[in-house]
């Protein structure tokens, strides 16, 4: 069975940081994209970042790159998101996530992605 454990959200000031991490366990973690989607409240889900399965490749979207770094550690089966200059509207559940063996046409949709984890939340305030 596939699990995702997301850790490390929390409260914190505009410009601050805060790193998440996700665990994960059930699949062969090393073969798969993993990313991060986030959800705030009333809104729909929206993709923030993924990284190809050797770790080497990674993508953004717009409003948090140059911000926020997405990095794995296959050999600890972890996936991490390092989030600074953090603002308001970065406020949102985070949710760990993988497409599994699905191929991904389009990254940016949150829906591809088969596999999430129960999320962590993170608020932004001042």
């Amino acid at each position: 069975e596939v699990q995702l454990v997301e850790s490390g959200g929390g409260l914190v000031q505009p410009g601050g940081s805060l790193r998440l991490s996700c665990a994960t366990s059930g699949f062969t973690f090393g073969k798969y994209t993993m990313a991060w989607v986030r959800q705030a409240p009333g809104k729909e889900p929206e993709w923030v970042a993924s990284i190809n399965n050797g770790g080497d490749i990674t993508y953004y979207r717009d409003s948090v790159r140059g911000r926020f770094t997405i990095s794995r550690d296959n050999a600890k089966n972890s996936v991490s998101l390092q989030m600074n200059s953090l603002k308001s509207e970065d406020t949102a559940e985070y949710y760990c996530v993988t497409p599994g063996e699905r191929v991904v046409r389009r990254m940016e949709d949150p829906y591809e992605y088969d596999y999430w984890g129960r999320g962590t939340q993170v608020f932004v305030t001042s």
